[in-house]
């Protein structure tokens, strides 16, 4: 493949990204650039509608051919905000959950934090992404992204955020999302703009919670905290021992099927100058 073309560019709509997105016009011009919720940007990467995709780490998983480009992110090292657990009843009582169907690394990761803390295995029940969450028949709702992070109702007293377990139970980051690349597309330039892309737009902080703060019901102070505080955007080491523990565990629930190799090992990250 020409190194040359213009290259398609899945990127995601949710405010956790803005950081990552937010330059991409001003790094590069030979990028595509649409929008989609995660899951579905995996599909099309998968069916080659897409050259790269920031895509749920759980896609990644589970697709050997596919490459990090570059070094950037969506993890976190503590409480998340946009990726929680409501429930009508205590969390060692839920038999039913409704899943939101916008990332499917937070399904898979609700269902491991139940299983590691509880031994649960609820029925699974599906969230469109149009659906009042609140209306769901099931004991708990798993909500992600812009409707996770505002306060929600208060007939679902218990609440998990799952950045905050995952951390609690494996002392490790998470990482929920990253730029991911299909084999054949050639990367040298696409790196570079997507580092810049993610540089420019962390310099940039206040000025995106204050565009953003309002279209998602926060205030500045709210937003630019949950930016700043609540989200990492660099695929360290300790990232990538996190995303290796999240694999493994992962292919414990015995489902899907993900990729096997040593995330401590690096081998994942191609070109990316991290050891």
């Amino acid at each position: 493949m020409s190194d040359k073309r213009r290259l398609r560019v899945g990127a995601v709509t949710y405010l956790n990204t803005k950081p990552l997105v937010h330059g991409l016009a001003e790094a590069a011009d030979f990028l595509d650039v649409s929008y989609e919720v995660p899951s579905r940007l995996a599909d099309r990467l998968l069916a080659g509608e897409l050259d790269v995709g920031l895509i749920p780490s759980i896609e990644y998983l589970s697709h050997p051919d596919y490459r990090i480009v570059p070094d950037a992110c969506i993890a976190c090292r503590g409480p998340v905000l946009s990726v929680k657990l409501f429930s009508r009843v205590p969390m060692d009582r839920i038999s039913t959950l409704a899943l939101d169907e916008g990332s499917r690394t937070s399904v898979a990761l609700v269902r491991i934090l139940l299983k590691q803390r509880f031994g649960l295995f609820p029925q699974l029940l599906p969230l469109p992404l149009d659906a009042d969450a609140g209306d769901a028949p099931a004991d708990a709702v798993l909500l992600i992204g812009d409707r996770a992070i505002r306060p929600w109702r208060s007939d679902h007293p218990h609440v998990w955020d799952l950045g905050a377990e995952w951390c609690g139970l494996t002392g490790l980051p998470f990482v929920f999302a990253m730029w991911t690349a299909r084999p054949d597309v050639p990367v040298a330039r696409l790196e570079i703009a997507l580092r810049q892309a993610r540089d420019r737009g962390l310099s940039r902080l206040e000025s995106i919670a204050a565009h953003e703060a309002p279209r998602v019901g926060l205030t500045f102070e709210e937003c630019l905290g949950y930016l700043r505080d609540n989200l990492y955007f660099h695929l360290g080491d300790r990232e990538l021992r996190g995303l290796e523990e999240f694999r493994r565990l992962a292919l414990e629930l015995g489902d899907r099927p993900l990729r096997e190799h040593s995330a401590k090992a690096g081998k994942m990250l191609h070109g990316c100058g991290i050891s």
